[in-house]
């Protein structure tokens, strides 16, 4: 597992160390023995799967691709995580993602635990045929891990329900008559796909942030204003004033933000800047976000890049570089794309002051440092867009008892899971002098910890 991941873990066993109330039936030499066990189980995962894929390409040449399955814990259930398709895939980076989905799984209460898979391509280079075949050999090279009560992939960078559908279909073909429904999330609706998956992450990625300043900080001003915090001093800047929002990333989770932003009716919010691989666009005055999203959908995902395409997309906006957008004078950044995008190079020029993180890790543990101690509000992955991976568990839940849920029903059940974490988590960053992204990890880790004692796990 990767430095940082190891680092979070044993920050959050060290601050649970010193609350006596955290397993108090532990003391002295016992308890020194009981951390040092949780961070060996919590540090390294159960499992690193490593394989070649072996592919025939369409011109005749074959090719021997690397591929990832770990598997971090299951203590809480079986693994669950997504796997994703992209040329800088390694694997450290699997596992450091894998273990993020147990601590994500472990906050947000939902019986499983971590997991996360890779696969190091470029998918633009290859055709459909050529990725229907990646799919399969996955699946065949991984057969022996995968399964609905050991461990449920899902979509991630790269994948999406098309390939989801053929790595069931492809569980199904090596397991005829076993169950099948549940072996992987984040399916079509005909293959057994729940209504909402898709817009979950974006959709709870934009509630994080409403949530918060509506829901939280508007309802606690008083209580905000006695705190000499420089969180809850940040906050209360941004009760009932106009917002404009940036989002960086316009796929699945940031088109959906997006559009959760310029439709919401509770704040003053408007969207003056999107941006992609290719561009950054912008306008003060606040983005035509549902002409954008119209023509994304018919352009294979992209913005418009010149002139005449915004014309056809009846957007008016300035086009500016990809990376531009980070260090616009904007209210809120809403990260959608892809990690490590803050770092040391460019953190003292972000102006925004409260950071939503939709895309897994977009800041760096130094940036992210710098930001908390300048006041910025960062909502992090583990909080934000945990929308997919409880989506996920609520088409898991579908597919074994073949009744399915409205779309409403999905997003009533997946914002009242999210609600219950941010009751939870809010109030103590705001009392609080840790940042909002280790109160989160703590909270994890103490759920986690606890169940692994409970069921003795540390003899």
């Amino acid at each position: 597992m990767g430095n940082s991941t190891e680092a979070i873990v044993q920050e959050s066993l060290d601050a649970l160390m010193e609350d006596q109330s955290f397993l108090p039936e532990l003391k002295d030499l016992d308890r020194k023995k009981a951390f040092s066990s949780l961070h060996s189980i919590l540090s390294t995962p159960d499992h690193v799967n490593k394989s070649f894929l072996r592919i025939s390409l369409e011109n005749g040449e074959v090719e021997r691709i690397p591929a990832f399955r770990v598997q971090h814990n299951k203590m809480l259930g079986p693994y669950k995580g997504g796997i994703r398709f992209h040329q800088t895939v390694s694997e450290e980076e699997v596992s450091n993602f894998a273990a993020l989905m147990t601590l994500k799984n472990a906050l947000h209460e939902v019986p499983f635990g971590g997991g996360k898979g890779g696969v190091i391509i470029n998918p633009r280079e290859y055709s459909a045929k050529e990725l229907n075949l990646i799919c399969k050999k996955y699946v065949q090279n991984f057969n022996e891990n995968l399964g609905p009560d050991k461990d449920i992939p899902a979509p991630d960078l790269g994948t999406g329900e098309r390939e989801m559908d053929w790595m069931m279909g492809e569980y199904k073909n090596i397991h005829p008559g076993l169950p099948y429904r549940g072996s992987f999330t984040g399916k079509s609706v005909i293959n057994g796909g729940s209504l909402g998956r898709r817009k979950a992450t974006g959709k709870g990625v934009y509630l994080s942030f409403r949530y918060m300043l509506n829901d939280f900080v508007k309802k606690q001003e008083k209580w905000l204003s006695e705190r000499d915090n420089r969180f809850a001093r940040t906050a209360l800047e941004h009760v009932d004033k106009p917002l404009s929002i940036a989002v960086q990333g316009f796929g699945n989770v940031g088109s959906v933000a997006a559009l959760e932003a310029y439709q919401c009716t509770y704040l003053k919010n408007k969207v003056v800047a999107v941006s992609d691989h290719n561009v950054t666009l912008y306008n003060s005055e606040g983005l035509d976000i549902p002409n954008l999203v119209e023509y994304a959908s018919n352009h294979e995902g992209d913005l418009p890049t010149n002139e005449e395409q915004l014309g056809k997309a009846e957007v008016k906006a300035i086009i500016r570089n990809r990376d531009d957008l980070l260090t616009m004078d904007t209210d809120v950044l809403i990260l959608a794309a892809l990690e490590s995008q803050i770092h040391q190079e460019n953190v003292k020029d972000v102006k925004a002051r409260i950071i939503v993180e939709g895309a897994n890790a977009p800041i760096t543990r130094e940036a992210d440092q710098y930001l908390s101690d300048n006041g910025v509000i960062i909502i992090p992955d583990i909080l934000a867009n945990a929308g997919g991976a409880i989506v996920s568990y609520l088409e898991w839940l579908q597919g074994r008892d073949t009744q399915f849920l409205s779309e409403e029903q999905v997003y009533e059940q997946m914002y009242d899971k999210m609600k219950h974490t941010y009751d939870t988590i809010f109030p103590e960053f705001y009392g609080d002098p840790f940042p909002l992204r280790q109160n989160c990890y703590i909270h994890a880790v103490m759920k986690i910890s606890t169940i692994i004692y409970r069921q003795g796990k540390l003899f």
